[in-house]
């Protein structure tokens, strides 16, 4: 009878807030999991969480060598984690810039946005034809300065002429990506972080690791030509989609700049969106 008042007593001194702070921090370890699911930081934190059990084990049965070990490990292995996972971490950080409450418009208008497709669709279905490799990056809400950086700025009005120009096999910037933000083609020969996935098949090579890559940090959609058969992927979100054809890939860019430009996200949708990535299988 004392246990039940007692348990009844807690169950009392329990607030709202409590259960929200609860909520919250769970929230927060299922958001940090997700982000490390298949990935090396994993395999780590099963290595931590068996640490976390083996300590008092070893505490109980006076296995003091062991006990002793094992938090000189938990002391150090802060600043080791930090170091080792360096880029996993701002993987992290970039991600939850990305979703941050702001609200950018990518083109000015929908004629705009319908005329910039076209163009690169254009462009993309006759590199295509040839077997010109191509990656061309359309930056979204998150800016890629970093990226843009690296290539040779051109500033340049978007057309399908120039931009087939530009990955015209041995000229200077057709190796490396093009970057395209807003309605004006930024910089060319830009260099692409590659993902480090191990889900991806291992006959794709650096071209569409790069595109998956940039799109796993930040919102940017990348467009890749194969050079070998002349297929057109699309990559989003850390997800690639390949055989695409004019009509098809012209539609989807439609369908997602829009869906992203059109409506100001609300913080519903946007805590929706971390909880429920958006569909890839295009």
């Amino acid at each position: 009878m004392d246990v039940l008042k007692l348990m009844l007593g807690t169950i009392r001194n329990i607030s709202l807030f409590s259960i929200l702070d609860i909520i919250v921090v769970a929230f927060i370890f299922y958001k940090l999991y997700m982000l490390i699911k298949e990935t090396r930081a994993e395999q780590l934190l099963k290595g931590i969480v068996l640490i976390f059990i083996l300590i008092p084990i070893s505490h109980f049965s006076n296995l003091t060598m062991l006990n002793w070990i094992l938090n000189k490990t938990i002391t150090i292995g802060v600043l080791t984690i930090v170091i080792i996972f360096q880029p996993e971490i701002r993987r992290a950080l970039e991600h939850l810039g990305s979703t941050a409450f702001t609200d950018k418009h990518i083109f000015e208008n929908e004629e705009v946005m319908e005329k910039i497709i076209t163009e690169i669709v254009n462009a993309v279905e006759n590199l295509s034809k040839s077997k010109t490799g191509a990656l061309i990056v359309i930056e979204q809400k998150t800016g890629i300065a970093e990226i843009i950086k690296t290539g040779t700025t051109l500033d340049a009005v978007i057309s399908a002429a120039l931009l087939e120009n530009i990955f015209v096999v041995n000229t200077p910037l057709h190796d490396g990506a093009t970057v395209i933000r807003n309605n004006r083609i930024i910089a060319a020969g830009c260099f692409l972080p590659l993902t480090d996935s191990d889900r991806i098949s291992k006959k794709l090579g650096t071209r569409h690791r790069a595109a998956i890559g940039i799109t796993e940090s930040s919102d940017a959609l990348t467009i890749i030509v194969s050079e070998e058969t002349g297929t057109i992927s699309l990559a989003v979100n850390g997800r690639l989609v390949r055989n695409y054809d004019r009509d098809k890939l012209k539609k989807v860019l439609v369908q997602i700049i829009r869906n992203r430009q059109s409506k100001k996200i609300t913080v519903k949708e946007r805590i929706k969106s971390w909880i429920k990535p958006e569909n890839n299988n295009l």
